[in-house]
């Protein structure tokens, strides 16, 4: 009796399939992680990433292009936080904040601002060094 054939199943090369959560991707971008960071964390190279946003977001879509959409909410959490620990009293952070958005500045004052300096006078210390 002859062999009966059967198909074989090819197996597959390259890579296995690496799924990209959205979600993930768009806390990261939020959390300001740079594009080699999202794929060391995802474990990907820089085309799976490129492959994701086209796919994502359309295919004129770049990741600068949504890193600069996403990252403005991390943004706005930042700011939050800063201005809630001011509004908690931290004093580093009033006088920051200060600085950042009032113009407060830490003034020095020097007292010989409009005396003319006429000349240079050595001293010799004592003991003759």
């Amino acid at each position: 009796m002859p062999k009966k054939k059967t198909k074989t199943k090819k197996k597959k090369t390259g890579r296995p399939l690496v799924n990209i959560d959205q979600g993930e991707f768009e806390k990261l971008c939020n959390m300001q992680c740079t594009k080699p960071e999202i794929e060391g964390w995802f474990g990907v190279t820089d085309k799976t990433i490129d492959r994701f946003i086209k796919e994502t977001y359309g295919s004129s879509a770049s990741f600068s292009d949504i890193f600069n959409q996403k990252r403005g909410k991390g943004k706005v959490s930042l700011r939050r936080a800063q201005f809630q620990k001011a509004l908690d009293g931290h004093p580093t952070m009033l006088i920051w904040l200060g600085k950042q958005y009032l113009d407060q500045s830490e003034k020095m004052e020097n007292k010989n601002l409009n005396k003319e300096v006429t000349g240079i006078t050595f001293v010799e210390k004592e003991g003759g060094e």
